[in-house]
């Protein structure tokens, strides 16, 4: 007598064989099939009184290839993937038995602590271009590892990988997934992906995931979602998806997020990734497709707005040090608020403040740069907390399209160029000290300037040619970290813009947490090409300012000017609003960080 199926879904492993579950309430009959035997027996599955079926197979083993044949009322039985299926042969291939099962990957005996939020300082990375070895065509999971020393020598604390599930087509960016569990075949197999994350928490990185669940495919859905049971309505995709007008995301089919069942199926996919795979945060692509039909002409998708409360509040209530950040860009705080009163997002992408900053940097002119507009960009919050925003200057969004990289932005077809290396620069200064969680795309740190695509690999080779430049960024993270405990403010939670010199194209800002010594920052920023020996500031406490920061050093560019930016010393004058004031040094298009010792 075979053992009755355990709790979960898809293949379950059990003593002696796999168990299988797979929902499809309006199937007439259903089986399973796979290598187990040859493919040489259908297995019926039996109906379960909430529309699953279910059944155990003795001779199913890890690593074995399965599918399910679906049976209609009406029409012709279909072959279709696993929809749990955490490994697949292809996006039109055979759902595979995972052979690593959270429970038996060796996840080392090192303890794993995530960063605190206020210390994140994430990279964003797609695996299929971000290195390569020998003879891939992409990129794979291995490859991401044997760059990890890189990324902990520059020292961010987390890598957010650019979505990892199963996908139609020879490359992609990963946002046409065909599901919500699968992990692409191009990149590895689900093992491979539990390694990258056992390697990253090696080099004290924290690993993000990016997510997808505002819509699945469009391509290649027919051999596993779309219309799973042979049931559906108006022409659509059956009982996963929206078969109404909702059912439009612009990307595809949106998932209908008013059955239970398939909310079950995101919040498990959901919990998947930070259990299973052992990330530590999720990032959810265009949630603002979640909530509302069409971000043009808002109709609000209520079922949608309780799908990302409840896996937030799963997430809060199992593993509430992991992060949760919601891709929205509507600038909308109700997406950071707590549940049941807003979504319960942790942090949220700020697409306005790469806008401003970006403008301000790839402006021709002096003149035409709006110290106005970079000063709101770097004080503007998300319902009164700072790290409820990433703030970012380049993104795979932005990296794409016609804005482009930043120094290729600034001088197209002269990234190389001082001018394009000074304003980028300066845009980095700015990142890693205004409040926020700050994130680079990849080769930022060594001014990649090709435009970003599935295929182009990134070129490794300038980060030796410009290893200046890549010290520069170091040191940025490094005091945007506090690791010199010399900078605790830019982890802190205030920010005070005192100064802002239209006219000049200077600002300077106060960043604290406490505020005192070895706390207080002070960061004024140059965005006019001129220098100053000495330019008046405010400061907010008396005595000595030591300089911890000099982006014009010609260190990190022999093209820079070098320009003296020496420690200062209060003089008892009171300017900007603050009670004290001296004089900086401060070069062309450049960045200077101050705090004190005692």
């Amino acid at each position: 007598m075979s053992p009755g199926p355990p709790p979960g879904m898809g293949a379950i492993r059990v003593p002696h064989g796999t168990a299988f579950r797979v929902w499809a309430p309006y199937a007439e009959k259903v089986g399973v099939a796979g290598s187990f035997d040859g493919w040489t027996v259908v297995h019926p599955l039996t109906a379960e009184s909430d529309g699953c079926w279910s059944t155990y197979v003795a001779a199913a083993r890890p690593g074995d290839q399965y599918k399910y044949l679906v049976s209609p009322a009406q029409g012709d039985a279909k072959w279709k993937i696993d929809p749990y299926a955490r490994e697949l042969t292809g996006s039109v291939g055979n759902s595979v038995i995972d052979t690593t099962e959270f429970s038996d990957f060796d996840w080392g005996s090192r303890p794993w602590h995530n960063p605190g939020w206020d210390e994140l300082v994430v990279y964003e990375l797609h695996v299929g271009t971000f290195s390569r070895g020998p003879g891939h065509a992409l990129g794979q999971l291995s490859d991401v590892i044997g760059r990890l020393d890189e990324l902990a020598q520059l020292g961010v604390t987390a890598i957010e990988l650019m979505p990892v599930t199963e996908y139609a087509g020879e490359s992609s960016w990963g946002y046409n997934p065909v599901s919500a569990f699968a992990v692409s075949t191009d990149y590895g197999s689900p093992g491979e992906l539990k390694a990258l994350v056992r390697a990253a928490h090696a080099h004290g990185l924290a690993v993000l995931g990016d997510v997808v669940y505002n819509h699945l495919g469009p391509d290649d859905l027919d051999a596993g979602l779309r219309r799973f049971d042979g049931w559906y309505e108006n022409d659509g995709d059956g009982i996963y998806f929206y078969n109404d007008r909702r059912r439009e995301s612009g990307w595809g089919p949106r998932p209908d997020y008013g059955r239970p069942e398939v909310r079950r199926y995101l919040r498990d996919s959901a919990l998947s990734w930070l259990e299973e795979y052992r990330m530590d945060g999720l990032r959810w692509d265009a949630t603002a497709r979640i909530r509302d039909v069409d971000g043009d002409t808002p109709a609000g998708i209520p079922d949608g707005w309780a799908l990302m409360r409840w896996v937030n509040d799963e997430i809060n209530a199992r593993q509430p040090w992991k992060i949760s950040i919601a891709e929205d860009l509507q600038d909308d705080p109700v997406i950071t608020t707590a549940t049941p009163a807003g979504a319960g997002f942790d942090s949220q992408w700020d697409a306005g403040f790469a806008d401003v900053l970006r403008s301000a940097l790839t402006a021709v002119r002096d003149g035409e740069r709006s110290m106005a507009h970079v000063r709101a960009a770097i004080e503007h919050r998300l319902g009164g907390n700072a790290l409820a925003r990433v703030v970012y200057t380049e993104s795979h969004d932005i990296a794409a399209h016609t804005r482009g990289r930043l120094p290729e932005a600034i001088w197209p077809g002269n990234a190389e160029s001082r001018y394009a290396k000074k304003r980028s620069t300066l845009g980095a200064a700015t990142l890693l000290t205004a409040p926020g969680i700050p994130m680079l795309f990849q080769g930022q740190e060594f001014l990649e300037d090709r435009t970003f695509d599935d295929r182009t690999p990134l070129d490794w080779d300038k980060r030796e040619r410009h290893r200046g430049i890549v010290q520069l960024y170091t040191d940025l993270v490094a005091l945007r970290r506090d690791r010199d405990h010399t900078t605790a403010g830019l982890r802190g939670d205030q920010v005070d813009v005192y100064h802002c010199n239209d006219t000049d194209k200077v600002i300077a800002f106060h960043r604290y947490a406490g505020g005192g010594p070895r706390d207080s920052t002070v960061v004024v920023l140059n965005f006019g090409n001129r220098r100053y020996d000495g330019y008046r500031v405010g400061l907010p406490r008396a005595g000595g300012w030591r300089v911890r920061f000099n982006s014009d050093w010609s260190g990190y560019d022999p093209e820079f000017d070098d320009s003296p930016s020496l420690d200062t010393h209060t003089d008892g004058t009171a300017r900007d609003g603050q009670p004290w004031s001296g004089a900086v040094g401060v070069g062309p298009y450049s960045a200077v960080i101050l705090s004190q010792d005692s």
